[in-house]
């Protein structure tokens, strides 16, 4: 490939249209999937071993489908994208060639009719059959811009012939990445068939104990509302002992005017703030939602539960005040941290490296997640509160 061959690609890659564009976020969302796939594997191989409960096996099983299926629409929107590229290049190649066509035909007719008019008359000839100066002062303009022209003509040709090269150097290695794409795709649409196949044969054996599991899963919802009790009451407490400083009555922070930049600072950022942990996966999501398998029964979660891997440690989204570290059931522990008048809870802490009071920084690590003795999983319950107000972390971490 010669230098401008070289220059002409890369001119033509930044001058992509908008389809491209569109098609490049594309692929950076299907690798991100990509990556939770494997991450959501990794994870799960930490606990292969363990003998888990027919839910537990359905629970990592929804996981992997849910993100599989994720996966495959993502490889569809991708190959769509592509197709879109492809077709849109192919017209440009038929055009551009077509130009060419009769740019060189014209070219060619333009260089045989100045070689006959040389061979009747010479150019000395043809000026000095000049009626007079000024005419012949016009002749030789016209003979320079009959030649400029012709000089014009020939760099158009090589520039649209640079062009119709990288136009199909690029049409190739779509193609070749389409192909790539289409056999991914029919790689996970196995991997899903195979694990709905799984997924059928433990619903059959959950709905033999269905009444085991209602009770597990009303139990484990129970103790989930002692603890979002707890934290109401912490931040109840918060509330009252920093309005007692100002003298004002409130069911809500009464903020300093670096306590309200603080939580300015907070929402400027919602949608960006990083992850809890260095590498994890949400398991449970904000909100009220059915059970997948059991009728009748829903799951109430007022944060996110993240499996993370054995030994790692919750760290803080945001700067702020550790207003509190409590002991929850089985004795694990909980870090609240204050933002202004936005509370970040980390909860099923084995340890805390933080204490009330303190000042922490972004990203600070403040404790060792619990790992279960049982099902060997390690997972972090995170929650967000604006007061007393629940809120969803999904909308304020990046791509939670």
């Amino acid at each position: 490939m010669s230098f401008k061959h070289f220059i002409c690609i890369v001119f033509f890659l930044f001058s992509l249209n908008a389809v491209s564009q569109t098609r490049k976020e594309l692929e950076a969302q299907r690798k991100e999937l990509q990556e939770q796939v494997n991450q959501i594997q990794r994870l799960l191989s930490q606990t292969r071993s363990v003998e888990k409960t027919e839910l537990e096996e359905l629970s990592e099983l929804n996981l992997q489908i849910n993100v599989q299926v994720k996966l495959i629409k993502a490889f569809n929107a991708e190959s769509k994208a592509l197709n879109k590229e492809i077709k849109s290049n192919e017209k440009k190649i038929k055009s551009l060639a077509d130009e060419l066509k009769a740019l060189k035909k014209d070219y060619g007719e333009m260089i045989y009719k100045s070689y006959k008019s040389k061979s009747q008359n010479s150019r000395i000839m043809f000026l000095l059959s000049s009626a007079n100066f000024h005419q012949a002062y016009k002749r030789l303009q016209y003979m320079k811009q009959y030649t400029d022209f012709r000089k014009a003509q020939g760099v158009q040709i090589g520039k649209k012939s640079d062009n119709l090269l990288v136009l199909n150097d690029t049409l190739n290695i779509r193609k070749k990445e389409k192909e790539l794409l289409t056999k991914e795709s029919k790689i996970a649409q196995k991997e899903i068939e195979k694990r709905k196949e799984e997924q059928q044969e433990v619903v059959a054996k959950v709905k033999k104990q269905e009444k085991k599991y209602i009770s597990q899963i009303k139990k484990k919802q129970r103790e989930e509302r002692k603890i979002n009790k707890k934290i109401d009451k912490i931040i109840r407490d918060a509330i009252a002992k920093s309005n007692k400083k100002t003298g004002k009555k409130s069911s809500k922070f009464v903020m300093t005017s670096e306590a309200k930049l603080l939580a300015k600072n907070f929402e400027g950022n919602k949608g960006r703030l990083p992850y809890p942990v260095k590498k994890g996966v949400v398991v449970r999501r904000f909100g009220t939602q059915k059970h997948p398998t059991i009728p009748g029964i829903t799951v109430e979660s007022a944060g996110v539960y993240i499996l993370t891997e054995k030994d790692s440690n919750a760290r803080a989204i945001f700067e702020g005040e550790v207003i509190e570290v409590q002991v929850t059931p089985g004795n694990k522990k909980m870090v609240l941290i204050l933002h202004g008048n936005y509370i970040t809870a980390y909860g099923n802490l084995e340890n805390v490296s933080v204490k009330a009071g303190e000042k922490i920084s972004i990203k600070q690590k403040i404790g060792k997640i619990y790992t279960d003795k049982i099902s060997k999983k390690t997972i972090l319950k995170f929650y967000i509160r604006k007061n007393l107000t629940r809120l969803n972390p999904a909308s304020w971490v990046y791509r939670m």
